[in-house]
Parts: C-alpha cells; sequence; structure tokens
C-alpha cells in the first residue's frame, strides 16, 4: 500500500466529467504527485488499445484513492496519446493498482471501511420506515386521479378522431384488439412517458461507472432517437456489489484464458449430463462457500428458483411464502401445484401464527397432515432492502419442523464478514438451512445460479429438476467468472507439502444406507479458504486473490459504503428503508411524477449519475422509490458526491419528509465515519 499523498482540494465547481476535452497546455501546472498520477491514467488508456472504450468525457481520477479528504480531480484524457512526452517513463497501472479507475475506485484511506455483522448481545430489528405527511398521499392520489380521467378521455376521443394511432386498441378486419385499453392503459399512459427512465443502453463495464448512450424523444417516448454521442456517468444503479464487473484484473484474465482453453461455448468440451469439467469445479466450489453438502448450478437466475421448486415440492404440500419474495419464487410455486399461504413481509408474529392455523387445520377439506411444508424467503430483499430475520425463523424451524428454502440472490457475496450471506452475517451455520439458493449476477460479476443443500438433496434435484434435463449449460467463460471470483473471495490455500497420501477434507461421506449425506458441521470449518486442489491447475490468479486480501477490502468497503449512503439520506431528511446493511437503498418518492424528474434532474448534472426509479406494479400504487445500488467499487467521494445531488434535487423536489435530527451534507461529509460507526 503506497503512503497517502497529500494534493491540494479541487475548487467546487470541478467535476468527475468535463463536456469538453482540454489539452495539456490548458491544464493547470499540478504537483508532481497529481502528475504521476497523471501517467498512470494515460498509460491506462494507452493499454486499452486507443479506444477501445470510448468516452465523451474523461474518466475518473485517482487523487480520492490517496487523499482521504479531497474529491476526484480531472485529469486530461486524450484520444491520442502517441504525441504525448513525460519527464519519466509512465508507469503501467499494474504498478500502482490492478484495475482502472474508471471501474473498481482505488480507496487507500483504511478508515473508509466496515464489518457486516450482526451484534449477538443485540435483538433483530428493522428500520422504521416513516410515514410521509397527509398531504403527500393526497397528492400522490390525487395525481392518479387526473391521470386516470385526462386518460380515458383521450383514449375515448382518440378513438373517434385518431383511429391510426388506437389500431391496437379497435377491433379491425373482424380481428380482436391486439391490447385492451383497460390492461395497457398504465403502461400506456405513465410508464411511457418515463421510458427514458428505463432500459438505458449502454456499452462497456457496468463497473463505478457506466458509459451510457444519448438519446432523446419529440414524440412522449413512443419513438426515441439516437445521436451516436455517448456519456459516461457515474453508476450507482447496477448489481455489482462487490466490483467484479471489470474488464481488467485476475479475473478477467483467467475468463480470457478459458476462452483459449475452452472457446465461448460447452459444445466439444461436454461430459455426461450436458456439463464440463469446469461445471463440476465450480458446483464443488459453490458447496465449499455457502458451506452445505452439495451445489447444482443454472445457467440463468430466474430458472434456478422456477425451474428446480417444482422439483421440491408438489400437491399434498404447503408453501408458506413472504408476501416481498420474488417473481421467479411465485413462477415456481405456482408451477409445482402445490397450496400456497402468505404472510405479511418479515412478520414473524404472523409466521408462527400461520404455521399454528396450517398445522393444526391440515390439508383444506381433508384435513389430513401436510405432506412437506416449506417455508421460503429471500436473504435481502430487492425492492425493500430488508433482511431476513433469520435467527428467529431457525427458532421457528426448530420448533414447527418445517423446511426452510432461502433465496440468496442479494445476500450473498453483500453480507457477513466473509462475504458468505445472511448465515455468515448473523452467525448461524449453514446446515440449519435446508436450501441455500443464490445467483452469480450481482456479488460476482457473472451469469446464472445455484441451489445448495444435502448431497441427496442435489441428487434429487438434479434428476427431477426441469433445469437438468432442458435448460442450457452455462458457457466456460462464465463458469470461469464464477470459480475466479469466489475463490478471490474464500482465498486459496497453497498446495500442501504433507504427505502425499493425505487428501483434502471431504464435504460429504457415504452412510450404511449407500445415501451420501453431509458431514456434520464439527468436520466442516465455515467459512474456510478453498484449497488449491479444488481450483484448475491452469487457473492463476494475483496473490492479492489467492490470499484473499483483495476481497476482504472488497467486502469491507461495500458495508461503510452502504451504511454511509442509509446514515446519510437519513441524516439529510430523507425517507429510506431497508438495513443499514443492505447494498440495496430504497429512497422514498411516494409521487409518480416525481419519478422521472428525480431520473432526469441526476443525470442532468454536472457529473451525471445514473440511477434506477421503481414504480407500480414493482412496488405499491403510493410507494414509488429510487433504489441506489451501492458497490465495493464506489469510493467515499462517489457517496459524497451521491449525497449532495441528492441534497439538490431532495429540496427543488420537497421530497425530504422524515423525521429525526437533520445535518448539513457538509456536516455528513465531514462526520462520515463516526457517522457510519453510531447507526
Amino acid at each position: 500500500m503506497h503512503s497517502p499523498i497529500v494534493l491540494s482540494p479541487p475548487s467546487p465547481s470541478q467535476s468527475l466529467f468535463t463536456k469538453k476535452r482540454a489539452s495539456l497546455s490548458q491544464l493547470p501546472p499540478l504537483a508532481s504527485a497529481a502528475s504521476y498520477l497523471s501517467a498512470v491514467h494515460e498509460a491506462d488508456v494507452r493499454a486499452r488499445n486507443h479506444g477501445i472504450t470510448p468516452t465523451s468525457t474523461p474518466a475518473l481520477s485517482v487523487s480520492s484513492s490517496i487523499s482521504s479528504s479531497s474529491e476526484d480531480t480531472v485529469l486530461n484524457e486524450s484520444d491520442d496519446n502517441s504525441g504525448l512526452i513525460y519527464p519519466h517513463t509512465p508507469p503501467t497501472s499494474e504498478q500502482v493498482f490492478n484495475t482502472v479507475h474508471s471501474e473498481f475506485g482505488h480507496c487507500a484511506n483504511q478508515s473508509y471501511r466496515c464489518v457486516s455483522q450482526h451484534n449477538s448481545e443485540k435483538p433483530v430489528s428493522e428500520h422504521e420506515v416513516d410515514e410521509p405527511p397527509y398531504y403527500i398521499l393526497f397528492t400522490t392520489y390525487f395525481s392518479y386521479l387526473i391521470l386516470i380521467i385526462f386518460g380515458h378521455l383521450r383514449d375515448f376521443f382518440g378513438k373517434r378522431f385518431a383511429k391510426s394511432y388506437f389500431t391496437h386498441l379497435m377491433p379491425h378486419d373482424g380481428y380482436a384488439p391486439l391490447n385492451s385499453d383497460f390492461d395497457s392503459f398504465y403502461t400506456r399512459r405513465l410508464k411511457r412517458r418515463m421510458d427514458n427512465c428505463f432500459s438505458q443502453p449502454v456499452t462497456g463495464v457496468a463497473g463505478r461507472t457506466i458509459l451510457t448512450y444519448d438519446r432523446y424523444s419529440k414524440d412522449y417516448n413512443y419513438t426515441q432517437i439516437y445521436p451516436g454521442t455517448k456519456t459516461r456517468a457515474l453508476n450507482i444503479s447496477s448489481y455489482n456489489y462487490l466490483g467484479f464487473a471489470q474488464a481488467r484484473g485476475g479475473c478477467a484474465d483467467a475468463v480470457e484464458e478459458s476462452i483459449k482453453r475452452y472457446g465461448v461455448s460447452t459444445y466439444g468440451t461436454r461430459l455426461e449430463g450436458g456439463s464440463c469439467d469446469l461445471h463440476q469445479v465450480a458446483e464443488s466450489l459453490v458447496a465449499r462457500f455457502v458451506g452445505m453438502g452439495d451445489a447444482l448450478i443454472s445457467s440463468m437466475g430466474f430458472a434456478t428458483n422456477s425451474a428446480f421448486i417444482p422439483a421440491l415440492v408438489g400437491k399434498g404440500c404447503l408453501v408458506i411464502s413472504d408476501e416481498f419474495n420474488h417473481a421467479s419464487i411465485r413462477v415456481g410455486v405456482r408451477q409445482s401445484g402445490a397450496h400456497v399461504r402468505m404472510f405479511k413481509h418479515n412478520d414473524m408474529k404472523r409466521l408462527e401464527g400461520l404455521l399454528r392455523e396450517v398445522i393444526s387445520q391440515g390439508q383444506p377439506k381433508t384435513h389430513r397432515p401436510w405432506k412437506k411444508i416449506l417455508v421460503i424467503v429471500e436473504g435481502l430483499y430487492s425492492m425493500e432492502g430488508t433482511m431476513v430475520n433469520l435467527p428467529r425463523i431457525i427458532e421457528l424451524k426448530k420448533k414447527y419442523k418445517f423446511y426452510l428454502f432461502i433465496d440468496e440472490a442479494h445476500s450473498v457475496g453483500a453480507l457477513g464478514p466473509h462475504g458468505r450471506g445472511v448465515t455468515d452475517y448473523f452467525n448461524i451455520s449453514p446446515r440449519s438451512v435446508d436450501i441455500l439458493m443464490g445467483t452469480f449476477t450481482k456479488s460476482f460479476g457473472a451469469s446464472g445460479g445455484y441451489i445448495a443443500g444435502r448431497k441427496s438433496l442435489i441428487d434429487s434435484l438434479r434428476l427431477r429438476g426441469h433445469g437438468g434435463p432442458y435448460a442450457e449449460a452455462m458457457t466456460p467463460p462464465v463458469l470461469t467468472q464464477v470459480v475466479s471470483s469466489m475463490a478471490s473471495i474464500m482465498g486459496v490455500t497453497p498446495p500442501p507439502v504433507t504427505s502425499p497420501l493425505k487428501t483434502p477434507l471431504a464435504l460429504t461421506t457415504p452412510t450404511a444406507n449407500g445415501v451420501s449425506l453431509a458431514r456434520t458441521v464439527d468436520n466442516y470449518i465455515h467459512p474456510g479458504m478453498a484449497p488449491s486442489s479444488a481450483l484448475p491447475t491452469w487457473l492463476s490468479l494475483p496473490s492479492s486473490q489467492l490470499d484473499g486480501s483483495e476481497a476482504r477490502e472488497r467486502i469491507r468497503r461495500l458495508a461503510f459504503n452502504s451504511r454511509y449512503l442509509h446514515a446519510g439520506l437519513n441524516k439529510l431528511g430523507f425517507i429510506t428503508c431497508g438495513h443499514p446493511f443492505s447494498p440495496i437503498v430504497p429512497l422514498m418518492i411516494f409521487n409518480p411524477g416525481k419519478l422521472g424528474a428525480f431520473s432526469n434532474m441526476m443525470r442532468e448534472r454536472s457529473t451525471p449519475i445514473v440511477v434506477v426509479v421503481v414504480g407500480y406494479p414493482a412496488t405499491p400504487l403510493v410507494s414509488s422509490r429510487v433504489r441506489f445500488c451501492v458497490s465495493a467499487a464506489h469510493t467515499k467521494d462517489d457517496i459524497d458526491m451521491v449525497l449532495r445531488a441528492c441534497d439538490e434535487v431532495g429540496n427543488v423536489l420537497d421530497l425530504k419528509h422524515g423525521h429525526g435530527e437533520r445535518w448539513s451534507v457538509e456536516e455528513v461529509m465531514k462526520r462520515s465515519v463516526e457517522l457510519v460507526n453510531s447507526f
């Protein structure tokens, strides 16, 4: 780690991005340290082959990674670096940092770190969401009323005087209309007006920053016009929790090597069961990572739930589901044919009452005992940012003897001192849970999903789950990304130097009945490092990833950024929801008309910020929100920038309705470490 370098702070008007390029002669004289960092940046540009990722604005500088108090300064980025002359040979980025600053922010200040772990001395409590003033709810409902009245009037007169625009809603030549005007009303009258906030086309890596294609509309988003320009913006909208979405680094090098060895598809390298050797390596590593007996992987996260839940339950079984569970869980439960009961989100009293009722009453009409009761919850809920009360559910599980299924799509890798998910966060043995499901699309920078559990259960799912015989296998490059990123989080033990007769500890052992079951928790140390024998021999990772130090830094940075943004927004007066350690930070907007305004105002700043806005039907009617997605790739200065932007936009749109003491944005930024430790 390099020693801190103090740079003079930039002026308040200075931005991470510029609209026009400046020549070297126009730059103000910089200190030698800044010149050195500029040389590092220019070396990065040349290493990316002169424009592989073209931008209309310069990438973020590395000054914030070294200085603990200054914001990022703008460094010149030129398309042609051949004529640049430096007083010394500029170093490559690998000599200072092994990632590009625009993809992963460099932050050397150890004060901006935090450990994601539950305090066992305190009870599990949820963050209470403040209620907005009544006039906010009244104006929200009134805006929907205006939308409905004027929308139906436009439909009524449009069908008679502008039929060419309503052909899809009217019978034509004996055919029924393609769409129902009632069912498509919300889409046509509200969502289309905000379509510029959704499905934004991007190019390149969705890391710390993101490169978006500019577009505009002259007909209220009925069509989009692309002028061909691009804009680089600060990315606070991607599920890149640990920052593994990188085009350079150890994982990217491993993926490149796998392409040379396997190609880009699985054809030609398939074994029995439609998989290659990398599938077996990945499944074994996933089982070690989550602390289960075995695991299977699927090429699509949504299909992991929708295709394998029907293999777990069927007719005569009962599924008890949290009301905010993901759509993939709902689809899978419907396909299973099992009976479904829902309980209020994260309400353990309602869950226990429901368990008493269903166990005492049995199946409808016949009152026979249920064949199986499966409780399905999520570790971290994507729209609310709330965390499951796992200790309480484990207590209920021991008392009422049901099976527990936890969807850790958003929690695995993002929670816990070792990044192992909610069981790691609460320091609970993963063997206390029957089924752990997760995806590789968030924390691991890949795609697909997994299900982990007992060896006998996973063997059954391989045969009975629809994802086994019908789904397409994951490609070797994706598998390599999974293996390399997961191994870097776990750390890799060096090859053993003891007697060759000793073998690594196996995760499973056969029983007398010939059924392979998981070993007891006493024989499995969780979390543990991955043995070098569990990885492909050709896989080579940097030393910082092999010993797990880089991943530990990422996990602690993510925890700090999450708590800082939560606490900062609350102190500024906003209403937020979710757990303080959740990387998903929802900021309540309520009025749907403010969603588009918030998104556009954030994008139109001197430093564009890309955010995600969410409204009905993904949320309740009056619970529209902005959903920030924090990443370990963000620096403390990036969170400062988001807080400052929210403070200014919130004043304009009247969004500050939270209770409690309010601070100025300058005080929040100055006392960030104190705020995180006390939140």
